[in-house]
């Protein structure tokens, strides 16, 4: 069996997750990477994007879609995440409403007049509405 990590994702609401991993894999500002037992120490912010988590003894990955926060990894892997769902728990109807509002407000507007702080945020509720759905639908990538 492979070497493996302790894993807890932590949102406000709640311990999302706790259990021992082989690989996690998660979207940092600077994008996708891996994290298994015996790596270095780091400490990275999050960015909204698909956690991948091959849990012990398991040949397949699960996802999750989360929302920025930051990860710290040390002798166990910590993720302090703003926001995390299971595909399984991800309400597409909402996500779609999400989007479509983000998506109006942006053809609207006149982004170079707008706010900035308002058009970051726009931008940021139409990209965690794009990874929602595309957590429900197994995620963007394949990982065997």
């Amino acid at each position: 069996m492979a070497n493996t990590i302790r894993l807890e994702i932590v949102t406000p609401e709640k311990l999302f997750y706790e259990g021992d991993v082989e690989m996690a894999i998660a979207r940092t500002v600077t994008g996708d990477e891996g994290f298994m037992a015996n790596h270095a120490w780091a400490c990275k912010l999050l960015s909204t994007g698909e956690l991948w988590i091959k849990e012990a003894g398991s040949k397949e990955y699960r996802i999750a879609a989360i929302s920025g926060g930051f990860i710290d990894v040390k002798d166990e892997i910590m993720i302090f995440a703003d926001a995390a769902e299971w595909p399984e728990e991800i309400d597409l109807a909402r996500t779609e409403i999400a989007k479509l509002k983000a998506e109006e407000w942006l053809e609207k507007h006149d982004l170079a007049d707008s706010e900035a702080d308002e058009v970051e945020e726009k931008k940021a509720a139409l990209d965690r509405a794009q990874n929602r759905e595309n957590v429900s639908k197994g995620g963007s990538v394949t990982r065997k």
